[in-house]
C-alpha cells in the first residue's frame, strides 16, 4: 500500500517542496534537492549492489534520470515513490549492463567513465549546471549524442537503440563511453574552473 496524500513523511514533504520549487525554476531548491538526494541514492544503490565498483555510475545515471524527468513530477503526488521508480528502472537496466558486460566483455579496470570524482552540485547554480550539460551534450558529435540520449536519458536498450540509429552494438558501446569521457572532462574544466 502506498503513502496516501495526508500521510506523507517529513522527509517526503521536504522533498517534494525542493522538487516543486526546483520545477518552477529555484536553482537554490534544486541544488539542496540533489544534495539530499546523491546520499540517499548512493545508500539505495549500494545496499543492492554491495561494493561493487559500479555503484558510482548508477548513482549518476539515477541522477542524470532525475534531472531529465524533473518535469514528469506530479508535486500531488508523493515525492519518495517517484524517486524510488527511477532508482529501480536504472538498477535494473544498470543488472541487464553489467550482466552483459560480465558474460561477453574484457573488463578494463583503469577506464574512469563516472562523474563520481566531481561533487554532486558545485558552488555554480543549478540552472547553470543543467544548461552546462545540456550544451555538453549538444556539442558531442551525432553518434555520441544519439547514444547519450536514447541509452542514457531515454534508456533505450542496446538493441533498441540500435534498430533506432542503425548504428551496430559495438559502436553504441564505443560512442556511450567516448560520449561519457567527453561529458565528464567538460564538467571537470567546469568544476575547476568555477563556473
Amino acid at each position: 500500500m502506498g503513502v496516501a496524500m495526508g500521510e506523507r513523511t517529513p522527509d517526503d514533504v521536504r522533498l517534494g517542496g525542493l522538487m516543486r520549487a526546483s520545477q518552477a525554476g529555484d536553482s537554490d531548491a534544486y541544488r539542496a534537492l540533489l544534495q539530499e538526494l546523491a546520499p540517499r541514492v548512493r545508500a539505495v544503490v549500494s545496499r543492492r549492489r554491495g561494493a561493487s565498483a559500479d555503484v558510482e555510475d548508477l548513482v549518476q545515471d539515477v541522477l542524470l534520470s532525475v534531472h531529465v524527468a524533473r518535469a514528469t513530477y506530479d508535486p500531488a503526488r508523493p515525492f519518495i515513490p517517484w524517486l524510488l521508480a527511477i532508482v529501480r528502472h536504472r538498477l535494473a537496466d544498470g543488472a541487464r549492463r553489467f550482466a552483459r558486460r560480465d558474460a561477453y566483455e574484457v573488463q578494463v579496470e583503469d577506464l574512469d567513465v563516472t562523474f563520481g570524482a566531481l561533487r554532486t552540485n558545485s558552488d555554480t547554480s543549478g540552472s547553470d549546471d543543467a544548461e552546462a550539460l545540456r550544451a555538453a551534450v549538444r556539442a558531442l558529435p551525432r553518434s555520441q549524442r544519439e547514444a547519450i540520449e536514447l541509452l542514457k536519458l531515454r534508456e533505450y536498450s542496446l538493441k533498441e537503440a540500435a534498430a533506432e540509429t542503425g548504428m551496430t552494438v559495438g559502436a553504441l558501446k564505443v560512442a556511450t563511453h567516448r560520449a561519457m569521457a567527453a561529458l565528464k572532462r567538460v564538467l571537470a574544466a567546469r568544476e575547476t574552473h568555477g563556473h
